[in-house]
């Protein structure tokens, strides 16, 4: 066996690590792969070895993003919603930092498989530690996914909705209560 031998030559400046913290101190969405090469301090073309498009720029983030937000620990029946309610503080906290983050998780498009996957299991996960069916279960995610990205992108935008801010605090206790969802 024999003993590896140093690489020789520049170190790589780039790093799956370096293109996201650098793609989350943008704002989101307007940020241009040729802007951010530039905060990199490499050539477009280099960054594009690394990442083909702003999708799978936004499926790294994506993935950054969701590894901050889940709980560490599993809903049970006794907590399932203490536990989206953490979650969904999380989401706030995290997705509220990163300049046009929400607004862009919130806008159809393609998500991230793995990462919205993960988040997805265990957001299920928590309704059927509540007693929902799998069917119910899949259904509440669909609400508290899109209510909780619907809010934040909304509150991200700036929109003037009128002289009170809603407060996510009152949205996410009313959002709650109602799940998890029941056949009529």
């Amino acid at each position: 066996m024999h003993a590896s031998t140093p690489q020789r030559g520049r170190p790589a400046k780039l790093s799956r690590e370096a293109i996201v913290a650098a793609a989350l101190e943008s704002d989101l969405r307007a940020v241009t792969m040729r802007e951010l090469a530039g905060r990199l301090g490499v050539s477009h073309s280099a960054l594009y070895r690394w990442v083909s498009d702003r999708d799978e720029l936004f499926d790294l983030v994506s993935e950054v993003m969701v590894e901050r937000i889940l709980p560490g620990s599993e809903p049970t029946p006794d907590t399932w919603r203490a536990w989206l309610r953490d979650l969904a503080w999380k989401m706030h906290d995290e997705f509220l930092a990163v300049p046009g983050y929400a607004v862009q998780v919130a806008a159809p498009h393609r998500h991230n498989p793995a990462a919205f996957g993960r988040l997805r299991d265990r957001v299920v996960h928590a309704f059927t530690a509540a007693g929902a069916s799998p069917e119910m279960a899949e259904q509440s995610w669909y609400t508290f996914g899109l209510g909780v990205v619907q809010w934040l992108g909304a509150h991200q935008t700036g929109y003037d909705i009128g002289p009170e801010a809603p407060r996510f605090d009152l949205f996410l206790e009313v959002l709650l209560r109602g799940l998890p969802a029941r056949e009529a």
